[in-house]
Order: structure tokens, then C-alpha cells, then sequence
């Protein structure tokens, strides 16, 4: 048998497509990892909590709010002004370049006490140019009751840079908006009842019932039979000591159990945005024929020009034809055949040639003619 360039192309792209395939039935043949139980549940009442604040952020370099345009940075500086005792005459309106208006937030992580500093993030909300050099002045940071839990104050720190004149403009990253480390501290603390009425809630990320049995299996089996029961496919209860210090240790051994979460549900997640398509393994293909074929027009546009003759008083006219053509690609069927693996239908999927921006639309049309054996979600 001679050994034609085309065999040769053939036998050249089979050995990487079975180096592949080889690989991806070598990963999907090993066996799911346990995860320690922090990573795959949270603790009822210990989380973070939002706050949320307005002020004013001064020493901008001509950069701040038109206060034309913003009248509200004008009224919150009379009003601060005022406060420290100083009156400002009504006369017009006041021209400020160095000053901006902004929005200052936070997250109050959970057993926080008083004194103790967090990150702020600070976001321009007029139409400040730049924040870079600015300091923010004392900014009171309320929580969703309205009370004051954190005052922020500080130099922000701006990840960009910036520069323009005469009509041009060069930008790195973002000018409006920065965060300044360590810039609030903590008034007020939040209580969080942990292990309250001698019992702990466990919350699973992900509602399983599978995880949630072998979840309360490893506890009891670790620290004795009855201690855990399930309530649901995402909560979980737990007798825990009364004893706070007792209480600490027996939690830390509790979030390190390693549990083997069950498998997921088969699931194809689409950025219809980007075209961007993601399975997990779980994803299952049957037999089924793809016809997908693409639709291109193409414009070409070509200026006329009428000359008049001379000394005709005639006017020069400019006119445009455009050639429109369309062309429509045939789509043969391609079979697809069945997988009993993400590495088959990796494969299948592949012989279609279509690029993930098609692959959307082949698979929903999948999804509809039962041939694609998964969830299809569309963020």
C-alpha cells in the first residue's frame, strides 16, 4: 500500500485526536477527590455583612466633580462646612474642581469587633474625571437597620493612570473609583449566634441530597452516631457543646472531615454574550444527525461620479451602487454518535467543525430533539 500525502495528513491529525481522547478517559476514569467540608458548606450566622456610605473626597488635582452638573456635591460640602462652623455666603455657586461626591462600600466580615480596621472600596458618582491622590474625609458606613457599624477615612489608592490634551485622551484602567486598605474601622460589632440552643446548622453551596447523607454519615461516623441529621437536600443540624471554648475546637475538627460530594447534575452552561460553552462531565450525548450551515452577505459599495460637460453650467453629482450578494454555504448531515463520555462527546461535537458561537445553537436544538442528555442553562 503507497503511503499518500493524504493518508499521511490523516495518520499526522489521528494521533494527537487519540492522545486526546485518551486523555480525557484518563481523567474522567479517576475516581472524584473528598473535599473537606469547609469548602463544600458554610455556617449558619457566620457571613459577611454589607455597608454601604456617601462623603466627599477632597485633594483631587482639577479633577472633581462640575459642580454645575452636580449640585449635590455642593450641598454636601456647605453642610460639612457648616458643621465644623464655618458659614458660607449664598453668593452664586460655589466652583470646585478638587472636590467629588462618592459612594463608599465595605463588607463587615463576621466576628469583628470594635477597632478593628476593614477595606473600603470608594466609587466616583458625578462626573469627577479622575480620583487619583484624593483623600477621603470621615464617612459614616450603615448597614441594612440603618445604624452606623464602621467610619472610613483615608488615602485611595487608583490602578490606572491617565493623561489628555488637545482632543486626546490615553486611559490605563479605571480613574473613577479605588479602594483604600485598612481605611474603616469597625464601631460596632454584629452578634452572630453560632451553636445557639446546643446546635449547629450546616448549610451545603450546592443542594444535594447524595452529599447531604454522606455528609451526616462522616460526622456521626467521626464524632458518634446521632450527633448530625439532615433536614433537607441543603441543611444540616448538628449538636454542638455548650461550652464556648469547647464549642471552637469541636467546630475546627468538624470543618476539616473530608466528605466525597456526590456527582453533579449533567449541566451545559452557555455565555450567550460570548459564546463561551462549558460541561462538566456528567454531560451525555445519543445518536443524532447535525446539519449546521452558515449565511454570509456581503456588501460592496462603489462611488459614481457624473461630470458635466464644459461650459455646460452643469453641476458635478456623486452617486453610489452597491453589489449585494449572499452566499449560503451547503450543510451536509454530520452523525453524531453516542457518548458514555465528556471525551466522546468532546469528539462528536467536534466533527461538525463549528465554531462556539454555532455550538449554542446546535446544542439547544440538541436539547430540544432529546439528544443532548443535560441541563442546558443560558447566563
Amino acid at each position: 500500500m503507497k503511503n499518500t500525502p493524504s493518508s499521511r495528513a490523516s495518520t499526522r491529525f489521528a494521533k494527537p485526536l487519540a492522545a486526546f481522547a485518551a486523555a480525557c478517559a484518563f481523567l474522567l476514569a479517576v475516581p472524584a477527590h473528598a473535599e473537606r467540608l469547609k469548602e463544600l458548606a458554610s455556617i449558619q450566622g457566620v457571613r459577611d455583612n454589607p455597608l454601604i456610605g456617601y462623603g466627599l473626597m477632597v485633594g483631587l488635582d482639577g479633577t472633581g466633580d462640575q459642580t454645575m452638573q452636580t449640585p449635590f456635591t455642593t450641598q454636601s460640602l456647605n453642610n460639612m462646612l457648616q458643621q465644623l462652623g464655618i458659614t458660607v455666603p449664598q453668593v452664586g455657586i460655589m466652583q470646585l474642581k478638587n472636590v467629588a461626591a462618592v459612594m463608599v462600600t465595605a463588607q463587615l466580615p463576621a466576628f469583628a469587633r470594635p477597632g478593628q480596621t476593614i477595606d473600603v472600596t470608594v466609587s466616583s458618582m458625578g462626573n469627577a474625571k479622575s480620583l487619583r491622590g484624593g483623600t477621603l474625609l470621615m464617612t459614616p458606613l450603615k448597614g441594612s437597620d440603618g445604624a452606623v457599624y464602621a467610619i472610613a477615612q483615608g488615602n485611595m489608592v487608583v490602578g490606572g493612570a491617565g493623561a489628555s490634551a488637545n482632543g486626546s485622551k490615553v486611559q490605563i484602567n479605571q480613574l473613577s473609583s479605588g479602594r483604600i486598605p485598612a481605611g474603616g474601622t469597625v464601631e460596632r460589632a454584629v452578634e452572630a449566634a453560632v451553636g445557639g440552643e446546643g446546635a449547629v446548622t450546616l448549610e451545603l453551596m450546592r443542594s444535594d441530597f447524595g452529599t447531604a447523607q454522606r455528609a451526616v454519615e462522616a460526622i456521626n461516623r467521626q464524632f458518634g452516631g446521632g450527633l448530625a441529621e439532615a433536614v433537607d437536600g441543603r441543611v444540616i443540624r448538628v449538636r454542638a457543646p455548650e461550652s464556648a471554648q469547647e464549642r471552637v475546637g469541636f467546630l475546627a475538627r468538624l470543618e476539616g472531615l473530608e466528605i466525597t460530594p456526590t456527582q453533579a447534575v449533567a449541566k451545559v452552561v452557555i455565555n450567550a454574550r460570548t459564546g463561551s460553552v462549558v460541561m462538566n462531565q456528567a454531560v451525555r450525548v445519543n445518536d443524532c444527525a447535525v446539519a449546521h450551515g452558515s449565511l454570509s452577505v456581503v456588501i460592496n459599495t462603489d462611488p459614481l461620479v457624473s461630470q458635466p460637460g464644459p461650459f455646460s453650467n452643469g453641476r458635478t453629482v456623486t452617486s453610489a451602487t452597491s453589489e449585494i450578494s449572499i452566499n449560503q454555504p451547503g450543510g451536509a448531515l454530520q452523525m453524531i454518535r453516542g457518548g458514555a463520555s465528556l471525551a466522546d462527546v468532546v469528539k462528536g461535537l467536534n466533527t461538525l467543525g463549528a465554531n462556539p458561537q454555532d455550538l449554542v445553537s446546535i446544542l439547544q436544538a440538541m436539547k430540544t430533539a432529546g439528544a443532548l442528555r443535560a441541563e442546558l442553562e443560558i447566563i
